[in-house]
C-alpha cells in the first residue's frame, strides 16, 4: 500500500503560502502558511496533520487489539498533541477516553501500551510518546 500527498509552496518561508492535497481528496488545495503553522492563522499545518495521523493510527491499532481479545469498544476518543520546539518535534502526547465493557483496567492498560508502541505512526516518530487513558469515562 502506498499513499501520497502533494505540497505546493510559493514565496518565502514567512511571507509565502502553500496548499496540501491528499490522494483521497480529503485535503484539496488546503491552505497552510507561516501563520497557520506558527501563529493562529487560517489553514492547517504539518504538526496538526501529524497529531491527527498519530491519534487515528493509535486508536485503530487499539481497536484491533481489543478485537483480538474479544472486546469491542463503545467509543475510543483520542486527542493527539504534537510539541514542536526549536525546529524539532519533541513529543507526541495522546489522551484517550474509552468505553469498553467487560475489560479489566490491567488488560486494557496492556492493550493501550501495545498500541502506543506498535501503531505504524508511533514507529515512524523519533520522539517521546506518551499516552494517558481513562477507561469507561
Amino acid at each position: 500500500m502506498k499513499r501520497t500527498a502533494t505540497a505546493v509552496w510559493s514565496g518565502t518561508g514567512k511571507d509565502g503560502n502553500g496548499n496540501l492535497t491528499t490522494q483521497s481528496g480529503v485535503l484539496k488545495a488546503t491552505q497552510y502558511s507561516f501563520g497557520s503553522r506558527f501563529e493562529e492563522g487560517i489553514g492547517t499545518n504539518p504538526e496538526e496533520l501529524i497529531a491527527a495521523a498519530h491519534a487515528g493510527c493509535f486508536t485503530m491499532k487499539l481497536a484491533f487489539n481489543l478485537q483480538t481479545e474479544g472486546f469491542a469498544a463503545t467509543e475510543l476518543k483520542t486527542i493527539g498533541q504534537i510539541v514542536l520546539e526549536d525546529g524539532r518535534i519533541t513529543q507526541s502526547n495522546l489522551t484517550l477516553t474509552a468505553r469498553v465493557d467487560g475489560i479489566s483496567d490491567a488488560q486494557f492498560a496492556d492493550l493501550v501500551k501495545d498500541a502506543e508502541e506498535n501503531c505504524p505512526i508511533s514507529k515512524l516518530l523519533n520522539t517521546t510518546i506518551s499516552v494517558t487513558h481513562t477507561l469507561n469515562a
